[in-house]
């Protein structure tokens, strides 16, 4: 997995401290209700596909092109699902980090799913009634997904 330049240059200005970044997440549905997951080379989990916003990226086009760049699936964003600031976490190299997600539902235009990079082990269409054990964070993104309430959730306090 490649760390973005930008992530390599601001760890040699402040080391291991607590770096605040936007991450972005995709809950990809096609037609048939089958949800796109991929499993991951760091942790070996099943998991919506995800990533890091870069400098002067809009969100959505970063969604678009990270579920590309891992799937070779094309997809359209159709609506934001949840804003939410996740737990502070840490790599196994001492790097701290803590997300705000931004998660969107997307739809498949084209595009067959598979393993197209170093990120992932696998890349698969689940049915939703058949998915493997995910986060809960990553289970509250797909009910948002579902939910015929199209606004976004987020924490009031």
């Amino acid at each position: 997995m490649a760390t973005p330049k930008f992530i390599l240059e601001l760890r040699e200005k402040i080391g291991h401290d607590l770096l605040w970044l936007t991450g972005i997440s995709g809950v990809v549905l096609d037609d048939a209700g089958q949800v796109l997951l991929v499993r991951r080379v760091d942790t070996g989990h099943w998991a919506l596909v995800a990533g890091i916003l870069e400098p002067g990226e809009q969100p959505a086009v970063a969604l678009v092109r990270e579920i590309q760049e891992e799937t070779a699936v094309t997809v359209e964003v159709e609506r934001l699902i949840s804003v939410e600031s996740l737990p502070p976490s840490s790599y196994p190299n001492g790097d701290q980090v803590q997300f705000l997600d931004l998660c969107f539902r997307c739809r498949p235009l084209h595009g067959t799913p598979r393993v197209n990079d170093d990120e992932s082990l696998e890349v698969a269409w689940f049915p939703l009634s058949d998915l493997p054990p995910l986060s809960p964070h990553e289970q509250q993104a797909i009910a948002g997904a579902l939910s015929p309430d199209p606004t976004p959730t987020f924490v009031r306090g």
